[in-house]
């Protein structure tokens, strides 16, 4: 007669595991609908980022060129040398970050971003003035459940 009882156990244990992988994917699912997040900044506007975001900070260009500009002489041909010297120093990883830099001025452009910061999911949705990411996409998935 214990037989049933014990063969029975198993099941609720599939049962549990099976409540449990449901309440994770619940408390994941913003996480799992925001597949695309872009922040775009500057370096007067910090936001709290979330893993995975990709980050845009509008002036960071400004911010290599002052790099590549600081302490030049006052002769112009020393100083376009010294400034090509150090062109030549950073090599591709610098090369990489003005491009970068530049790339995400492009794409906010693109995007019509008009205020920082700005979380934008999906290149669709855009949250203004939250410095906070994850609260940012909280409000972003929150709209798009009550929207068909």
């Amino acid at each position: 007669m214990t037989a049933p009882l014990f063969s029975s156990i198993p099941r609720l244990r599939a049962a549990r595991i099976a409540c449990a992988g449901g309440l994770l994917l619940c408390l994941l699912a913003p996480a799992v609908f925001a597949a695309d997040v872009l922040v775009v900044t500057d370096s007067c506007h910090p936001v709290q980022s979330a893993g995975g975001a990709r980050m845009i900070e509008l002036d960071l260009s400004e911010r290599i060129e002052a790099e590549l500009a600081a302490g030049l002489p006052n002769d112009p041909s020393r100083a376009a040398a010294l400034v090509q010297q150090r062109l030549r120093d950073g090599g591709q990883a610098l090369q990489r970050r003005i491009g970068n830099a530049y790339q995400g001025v492009t794409d906010a452009w693109g995007l019509g971003i008009a205020r920082v910061p700005a979380v934008v999911v999906d290149r669709r949705y855009v949250v203004y003035g939250e410095p906070n990411v994850a609260r940012a996409v909280a409000r972003i998935e929150a709209h798009r459940r009550t929207q068909p």
